[in-house]
């Protein structure tokens, strides 16, 4: 069938928190007004969807319907095998956070990598589950299709829900990460993150290499005066008279994440706990929530703090 295509206004109303025995509510906000979005007509329904490239500079983008997109997000970005709910979770997050960035930037273009969120094609699910294909796309496909159309917002606008692997304990600010004052992307516990393997990481390199790294000399090398928030990421240290802030360290030095420890010896141990920026939701916290019982709702309500989910 041939497919005419049109362009849509999302108009917006705010409108009511649910709870776990609500219906959710319907989503539009006059803030995504200056969005295209591209229909396809069918006897069926309209299926709204986002434009979508591969390359950095989005010149070969394409269209396609945003439920399929959002499947291809989840199973690049969360590993298949977690609960249901972690996964439901993880499929509003993706599907509000593709939202914002098409709502922040007329006529944006999603990509497929970390830039925005990974994406993975049939093909390559294919080839990352092998034999075990048909079962983890069912799943993702069903996380998907059970939160159809739901996204968070918080005061009538869609939310910018960043989310990462796992934390050391506690999420950070945005404030402090990307310098975005989100009031729902604050510091929250997260202690479900330490009962998996990957929470605690170490790092060793040379002197050489570490100094080269940090632009500074390497005579020797002293560490001083290190700041920590009350969640304990570091956000100021010293190193050889020069101080730097704990993002920086933790983009200088390629980390897991900023909160490490640094020992040195014969060569440079980095200890780091947790992995990834720290705002937003923590994967491995949403499986562990999940573990306890806790639906998607509860996850989602925890990591950002005082939204709504509505349904667009």
């Amino acid at each position: 069938m041939n497919k005419i295509l049109t362009i849509i206004v999302i108009i917006l109303i705010p409108l009511a928190v649910i709870t776990k025995n609500e219906e959710v509510p319907v989503f539009q906000e006059e803030n995504l007004d200056n969005i295209t979005l591209e229909v396809p007509i069918t006897k069926k329904e309209e299926e709204v969807q986002v434009a979508l490239s591969s390359n950095d500079d989005k010149t070969d983008a394409f269209y396609m319907d945003l439920e399929e997109y959002i499947i291809g997000v989840v199973a690049g970005e969360m590993p298949a095998s977690f609960n249901m709910e972690a996964l439901k979770a993880q499929a509003v997050a993706s599907r509000s956070f593709a939202l914002y960035k098409m709502s922040s930037i007329k006529d944006y273009v999603l990509s497929t990598t970390i830039n925005d969120q990974v994406y993975l094609s049939i093909d390559e699910m294919k080839s990352k589950w092998g034999d075990d294909f048909n079962y983890y796309y069912e799943r993702v496909k069903e996380a998907v299709n059970s939160t159809k159309g739901e996204i968070l917002t918080y005061n009538g606008s869609v939310a910018s829900t960043y989310y990462f692997a796992i934390s050391n304990g506690y999420t950070d600010d945005a404030l402090t990460v990307f310098n975005e004052n989100k009031d729902y992307l604050v510091s929250v516990p997260s202690t479900w993150d330490k009962n998996y393997q990957s929470y605690k990481s170490i790092y060793t390199l040379n002197k050489t290499d570490f100094c080269n790294k940090l632009e500074i000399s390497c005579d020797t090398i002293q560490i001083s005066n290190i700041t920590r928030a009350d969640n304990h990421y570091v956000r100021s240290i010293t190193i050889n008279n020069k101080t730097f802030s704990g993002q920086e360290v933790f983009r200088k030095l390629n980390l897991k994440s900023t909160d490490f420890e640094i020992a040195i010896k014969d060569k440079v141990s980095i200890t780091t706990y947790g992995f990834g920026h720290g705002v937003g939701m923590s994967q491995y916290g949403a499986q562990g929530m999940s573990n306890e019982g806790k639906n998607y709702i509860d996850i989602l309500k925890h990591y950002y703090q005082n939204t709504k989910i509505e349904k667009i």
